[in-house]
């Protein structure tokens, strides 16, 4: 069974890793931000810690816990996709990367529940990597190869 201090530890981790990505998402104005996302990672350790066997205090990928995390992950991509909307006129769609962050930080709050700190740590780089430099070097690109010019951030030229 886990300590009081890991299960503490794996909450506010999970809780402080997902509410940074929301900060990124905020300080770009995107609809939303360090509270959303910090609860979404939060709300995903809380009930992975719960699904772990009782008497085991490492994570077990049992049956009941595996469902659990498949349930997590569908059910957050619901709450994700209420981001994304769809610009008619200007054949454009916006919100995909907020949304690929909703299920982001669900899955670190998931991994976080697990205790496993090395895909963590390892998951928040490669996100922020993206989330800082992918839209500077994505423009950099289409103006290299001469392709269509999309405004900043995450705009996707939707088919007419």
């Amino acid at each position: 069974m886990l300590e009081w201090s890991e299960i503490l530890l794996r909450l506010v981790i999970a809780t402080l890793a997902s509410g940074l990505i929301g900060l990124n998402r905020d300080l770009h104005g995107k609809p939303i931000g360090v509270r959303t996302l910090g609860l979404v990672g939060l709300s995903c350790a809380t009930v992975v810690i719960a699904a772990l066997p009782a008497n085991s205090d490492t994570f077990h990928l049992s049956d009941a816990t595996s469902r659990v995390i498949q349930g997590i992950l569908t059910g957050v991509g619901f709450l994700g996709s209420g981001v994304i909307f769809h610009i008619e006129q200007q054949h454009k769609v916006r919100g995909l990367t907020s949304a690929a962050c909703v299920w982001f930080t669900a899955c670190i709050g998931v991994i976080c529940g697990a205790g496993r700190w090395q895909i963590v740590a390892t998951g928040l780089a490669i996100a922020f990597v993206l989330l800082i430099f992918g839209g500077r070097a994505e423009r950099s690109l289409h103006k290299l190869f001469g392709a269509e010019e999309t405004p900043p951030d995450s705009t996707t030229t939707a088919p007419p």
